[in-house]
């Protein structure tokens, strides 16, 4: 896989499993009781959460591959599943439930700070998040591969940030419709990303198959 590709594909990933456009009317319900300032401050640390936590699981991402021996086709398929079931909901317009709680909507109303949980976790860094990144961790087969790996993480939540500072805006110029249209489009792309996903761990087992049968 060239630079290009894989950055594109980085970027790709976590900004739809991420979705910004998706998650900006959870995070202003969440948010309702705040002013716009400590909004602001609260989009801040929330990124920042995202990226550390995203940040950590991409490095960490090879170390627990061996530490398991899972195979990185093996996380393929699995993270395929995982990213596909994300794309129904969001085709849907089904906000998962791993996103939102009701304990954790009822903790958000007695806790100043709910920045670090639930908007850094899971809000905005959901599992399909935290695996797409030790995933493309797995297919990175060199430093510059890491690097753009850690520059996609921060790019991709530093556009999430400005998504939730202008939660406000951006919900009554696009209205419920056209925040729905979005995220569905949004969920029919990482679909399809799934299915490539799943595909590109299925072919070298069959593959490998099909050379045990035929030396047999």
């Amino acid at each position: 896989m060239s630079l290009l590709e894989y950055a594109l594909l980085s970027v790709s990933t976590l900004f739809t499993l991420i979705n910004p456009i998706g998650i900006s009317p959870l995070f202003l319900v969440l948010t309702e009781r705040f002013n716009d300032a400590e909004r602001k401050t609260i989009a801040r640390k929330g990124t920042l959460t995202g990226a550390v936590t995203l940040t950590v699981f991409a490095l960490l991402g090879t170390y627990i591959f061996t530490l398991y021996a899972i195979t990185l086709d093996a996380f393929r398929i699995m993270g395929g599943i995982i990213f596909f079931r994300s794309g129904i909901r969001m085709l849907e317009s089904i906000a998962p439930r791993t996103r939102s709680t009701p304990k954790e909507q009822e903790e958000s109303l007695h806790h100043d700070d709910i920045a670090i949980s639930p908007i850094g976790i899971p809000v905005i860094t959901g599992p399909g998040a935290i695996t797409a990144a030790m995933v493309l961790s797995g297919q990175a087969s060199n430093p510059l591969h890491y690097a753009i790996l850690l520059v996609s993480i921060v790019l991709v939540l530093y556009v999430t940030y400005w998504f939730l500072r202008g939660a406000d805006s951006l919900s009554k110029r696009l209205g419920m419709t056209g925040m729905r249209v979005i995220q569905r489009v949004m969920g029919i792309i990482l679909m399809v990303i799934a299915v490539q996903f799943i595909i590109n761990g299925v072919t070298p087992v069959l593959e490998s198959v099909i050379s045990s049968a035929i030396v047999i």
